[in-house]
Formats: structure tokens, C-alpha cells, sequence
């Protein structure tokens, strides 16, 4: 594994030839949670039963919040924790539906940023790019593959939800035929399992393909997803290869 500065952000990349990114694989690039440090993801790489010649990028989040306690955590934007808090305590979580986060734009834009640098960098070609995230890193990776004329091979959404409804409502269509795999949690107390369906409709209505993985548990990426995640990265590689 070597880490990478592209559009000012640290980049772990792994996988391919020489495990440092190496070859003409096809590229998984997935963007952390808030919270989580910038090697979260990291070791889904070696957990996921894809092809051998696969690239992982794991960006890290611009974002510290050491001052907030949270220790080498990162956010691509930040949210009210002590709100959150007190909402997942008093059962009143609320619709985030309409919101547009203040910083996700600055976010979409640094991360669209590193994308053109990482597929420089790596020689990889941009319709063999699968991008997700968990989290606060999928709704950032929604965001910036209904808003973004970049070629996708996939798009990947592990435990994210609804924002910018009215927005996304208006762009998703741009990206008609898209394949997309999203996962969530029946029992998520952060970011509720009612508002992920949400979301799934709203992509499939526009014409995107959605592979929908429920799973038993909270916020988290479960085995049953992982499974589904190899499945989906196989599966995209052998298509955009031929």
C-alpha cells in the first residue's frame, strides 16, 4: 500500500499488480463515514472476494476533528454531534430529506478533484471507476455521481440516506442505467432504514438500477453486504472490461 496526495487529500491505494496500485484493474474508490480515522475502510480490500488485478482508493477526509475528542477522525463536513446525540437518545430523529449539508459542496468538488488526479496517477480509465462510500462518505459519492458528468462503472452506497431530495430528484435521471448497489441497516438508530428506501425509489424511478440489501443490524456494513459488494465489483469489472 502507498499513500497519495491528489486535490490535497491523503490517499491510501492498494490492490493490483504490485499492491500499491498497480496494473490495469478496475478501481474501487470508497470514502469513509464521519467520525471514522482516513484508514477506516482500508481493510475491505483484502476482505472482499474480487479479481486479483482490483484497485482500492481509500481517501481520507479533509476535515479533524480531534478538537471535538474524536481522536485522528475525519468528516467530509461537519454535523451537529451533540443534536445527533440527544435525537438517537430521545428516539426524534428527523427528516434530512430536503437538506443540503453546508461543506458537502466543497467536499464534492475536492473529492471530483482527486478522482481526475487518482485516474491520472493510476492510468486508470474512468468508465472502469466504481465510487461508494459509507455513511456520510455515500452520501457524498451520491451526491457527486448524480451531479457529475465523470463515466461510473457502479455506485456504492453502504448505510447512507436521503439529502437534497428536491436536487437529486431533478439530477438523478442524468444518470439513467447506472448501476447501483446500496445497503442498510433494519435497525439503524443513526440514519433510519425508512429514509434508505426512500432513496432507492427515488434512484430506480429515475431509471437507475439499484440492487437493494437489507440486512438484521444497526450502522454498519455486515457480512450479507461485503458478500454483495464482491459480487457487485466482480461483476462491474468483467462488464467494463469486455
Amino acid at each position: 500500500m502507498r499513500t497519495l496526495k491528489l486535490a490535497d487529500l491523503n490517499v491510501r491505494v492498494t490492490g493490483g499488480t504490485d499492491r500499491e496500485g498497480g496494473g490495469d484493474g478496475p478501481l474501487v474508490v470508497l470514502l469513509h463515514g464521519f467520525g471514522a480515522p482516513g484508514d477506516d475502510l482500508v481493510p475491505l480490500w483484502r476482505q472482499l472476494d474480487v479479481p486479483r488485478d482490483t484497485r482500492f482508493a481509500f481517501p481520507e477526509a479533509p476535515l479533524e476533528l480531534a478538537g471535538l475528542g474524536y481522536g485522528d477522525a475525519r468528516a467530509w463536513w461537519m454535523i451537529d454531534v451533540m443534536a445527533l446525540e440527544r435525537a438517537v437518545r430521545d428516539g426524534t430523529l428527523r427528516d434530512r430529506s430536503k437538506e443540503v449539508p453546508e461543506g458537502m459542496e466543497d467536499a464534492r468538488v475536492q473529492v471530483e478533484a482527486m478522482l481526475g488526479e487518482l485516474e491520472h496517477e493510476l492510468g486508470a480509465a474512468p468508465q472502469r471507476l466504481i465510487l461508494g462510500g459509507f455513511s456520510q462518505g455515500a452520501m457524498l459519492s451520491c451526491d457527486l455521481a448524480l451531479r457529475s458528468d465523470r463515466p461510473l462503472s457502479g455506485l456504492v452506497l453502504l448505510s447512507g440516506t436521503l439529502l437534497a431530495e428536491d436536487q437529486w430528484t431533478a439530477l438523478a435521471p442524468r444518470r439513467r442505467g447506472l448501476e447501483v448497489l446500496q445497503s442498510h441497516g433494519r435497525d439503524d438508530p443513526l440514519l433510519s432504514f425508512a429514509q434508505a428506501e426512500r432513496l432507492r425509489d427515488l434512484l430506480r424511478e429515475a431509471g437507475l438500477t439499484v440492487r437493494f440489501q437489507p440486512f438484521n443490524g444497526g450502522h454498519g456494513i455486515a457480512p450479507s453486504a461485503l458478500d454483495a459488494l464482491g459480487k457487485f465489483v466482480t461483476e462491474r469489472a468483467q462488464i467494463s472490461r469486455a
